[in-house]
C-alpha cells in the first residue's frame, strides 16, 4: 500500500456492530466507507446508500470507492436482519428476502471487491456469521440457516482466493445489545398451535440480546481481526460463546439439540 491508509468497506454500517466496526477501523487509521440503505452521517466516515441485495448497486458503490480511494483493502460483510417465528408459518418470500440480504448480500459484495483485491495483490474479507450457525435456534430457523450458509461460504471462499493473497474469515457474534433486536421481523402466527412456545422463545432471545455484549467491544474485536495479516478461518466473539460453540462441536447431536431446546423451545 506504499504507506497509504488501508481502505475499508463496512456493510450495514449505519448502526450496531457495523457502525462500531467502522469507528474502530477509523481509529486504527483506515479510510472507511459504510454501505446501508439508510442515510448515516458519521464524522470521518463516508457513507454510501446501497442495498446489498442489489448486485448492480453494490458494483456501483465499490466502483465509487475505487474511484475516490484507488483500492479496497478490507471488506466487512455485516449487513443483515433477523426474522423469528415457526418455520411452518414463515412465508417463503420472507425467507428468500432474508437470504438475499444476509447471504447473497455478502456474496454480491465479495464478488465486487475480489477483482480489485486480486489486482492489488491482496485484501481481507470478514463475513459476519453468528453463533446461531453451529447452534441452530428454534423459531429463528431461517436466520440460523442464513448464518450457517455465510460460514460455509466463507470457508470455501477462503481456499479459493488464498493464492491471490486475499484473506477470508467468518466472525460469529453471540448476543449483542443493538438495534438488531428492535428490527427483527416477528411472526407470531401459529403461536396458539405451538402452545405459546414462539412467544416464549422470542422473549428469551430478546432478553439475551438486550443484556448482551456492548457493540463497541464487538466492533473493536472485528476491526482487529480485519487488520491481521494471517487471520484464522473463524472467530467467536465472547468467552461464553466460545465455550458454547466448542461444546456444540464436541457433544453428541442429540444432547446438543436437547440443551438448545431447553433454552429456546420449551
Amino acid at each position: 500500500m506504499n504507506g497509504a491508509s488501508p481502505v475499508a468497506i463496512v456493510t450495514g454500517g449505519s448502526g450496531g456492530i457495523g457502525l462500531q466496526t467502522a469507528l474502530a477501523l477509523r481509529a486504527q487509521g483506515c479510510t472507511v466507507y459504510t454501505l446501508s440503505r439508510r442515510g448515516a452521517e458519521t464524522p470521518g466516515i463516508t457513507h454510501l446508500r446501497c442495498d446489498v441485495s442489489d448486485e448492480a448497486a453494490v458494483r456501483a458503490a465499490v466502483d465509487d470507492v475505487c474511484a475516490h480511494a484507488g483500492r479496497v483493502d478490507i471488506l466487512i460483510n455485516n449487513a443483515g436482519f433477523g426474522i423469528s417465528g415457526a418455520a411452518e408459518f414463515t412465508e417463503t418470500a420472507q425467507a428468500k428476502r432474508l437470504l438475499d440480504v444476509n447471504l447473497f448480500g455478502a456474496v454480491n459484495c465479495s464478488r465486487a471487491v475480489l477483482p480489485v483485491m486480486r489486482a492489488q495483490g491482496g485484501g481481507c474479507i470478514v463475513n459476519i456469521s453468528s453463533v446461531a450457525a453451529p447452534c441452530a435456534i428454534p423459531f429463528q430457523s431461517w436466520y440460523s440457516v442464513s448464518k450457517a450458509a455465510v460460514s460455509t461460504y466463507s470457508a470455501a471462499l477462503r481456499n479459493e482466493v488464498r493464492p491471490f493473497g486475499v484473506r477470508v474469515c467468518a466472525v460469529l457474534p453471540g448476543d449483542i445489545r443493538s438495534d438488531f433486536t428492535a428490527a427483527r421481523q416477528k411472526n407470531m402466527e401459529g403461536d396458539d398451535v405451538y402452545a405459546g412456545r414462539i412467544a416464549r422463545s422470542v422473549a428469551v432471545m430478546e432478553h439475551d440480546e438486550e443484556t448482551g455484549m456492548n457493540p463497541a467491544d464487538a466492533g473493536a474485536y472485528i476491526a482487529r481481526i480485519a487488520l491481521r495479516r494471517h487471520p484464522k478461518p473463524e472467530y467467536v466473539i465472547g468467552g461464553k460463546y466460545r465455550v458454547f460453540t466448542l461444546l456444540a462441536r464436541l457433544l453428541p447431536c442429540r444432547m446438543k439439540y436437547w440443551i438448545i431446546g431447553l433454552m429456546y423451545a420449551r
